[in-house]
């Protein structure tokens, strides 16, 4: 059953925005990875021994590292102190409450984590470049049939890289909303114009687009995409992204 469209939070008197950070895997040392260990919950050890691959322990490792000192940065936290439940769509948020809100999206090549002040919601997908033609592939079944008319319509040189946009900001709309693949992808449409992106709903998915604001941004060769809400009568907040990553976020406590 699908939730109720949530009211917009009330106008705060300055909005700090959204800050992305992120990393890339492969390119941490070992070292900076053991470092991750001792801050990890029983269950989550568990999980990291369970994979298979290096690749898969190491993207494991660095979102969870990640999102740790993300998080103790804001609230001057030990990393280890942190815990997480999840919603009934399993959706990954703070145990106890501490007004923030962020959003992980990680693939073995880079990973994500998007962090907000307030109770506004926020949320972000990554994506490597390089798979707009496998999006392609699927696309009658996850675009809108307006967002595959404006996709065909294009230049076949151009259709991968829309793709691409499409899928990771619906992603993150659906992450945003905290509720993942339960919401019916082909009922909202991203409509582009020189100055971004614009959500449309159809009359079976009821929320106001005026509610959401849409940024992307190209790091290490892949689409990173966020979502975020806007306050009532408020400005689309402002999303900060670095061009490289942190060097120092995993290094010591």
């Amino acid at each position: 059953m699908m939730a109720p469209l949530a009211e917009p939070g009330a106008a705060t008197v300055e909005d700090a925005g959204v800050s992305l950070s992120w990393l890339a895997p492969a390119e941490l040392s070992d070292a900076e990875l053991a470092r991750v260990l001792p801050w990890l919950t029983d269950e989550e050890r568990i999980r990291h021994r369970a994979f298979v691959f290096e690749r898969n322990q190491r993207e494991y490792l660095a979102t969870r590292g990640l999102v740790r000192r993300v998080l103790s940065r804001a609230r001057m936290a030990p990393p280890g102190s942190w815990r997480f439940v999840k919603n009934e769509y399993g959706r990954p948020q703070l145990d106890p409450p501490c007004g923030l809100r962020f959003n992980l999206a990680n693939h073995p090549s880079l990973v994500v984590c998007a962090l907000r002040e307030g109770e506004l919601e926020v949320g972000v997908d990554v994506e490597p470049l390089a798979r707009g033609g496998e999006v392609l592939e699927i696309a009658s079944t996850v675009f809108s049939p307006r967002e595959l008319a404006a996709l065909r319509a294009l230049p076949s040189a151009q259709q991968a890289e829309r793709a691409i946009s499409l899928w990771t900001l619906k992603e993150a709309y659906i992450k945003a909303r905290g509720m993942g693949l339960s919401l019916p992808l082909q009922e909202f449409s991203f409509v582009f114009s020189a100055d971004g992106a614009e959500i449309q709903f159809s009359a079976a998915l009821p929320d106001d687009p005026a509610r959401w604001a849409f940024s992307w941004f190209d790091r290490r060769g892949h689409r990173i995409a966020v979502a975020h809400e806007v306050a009532r009568g408020g400005r689309p907040a402002q999303v900060r992204c670095p061009d490289e990553p942190d060097a120092a976020l995993l290094a010591g406590a």
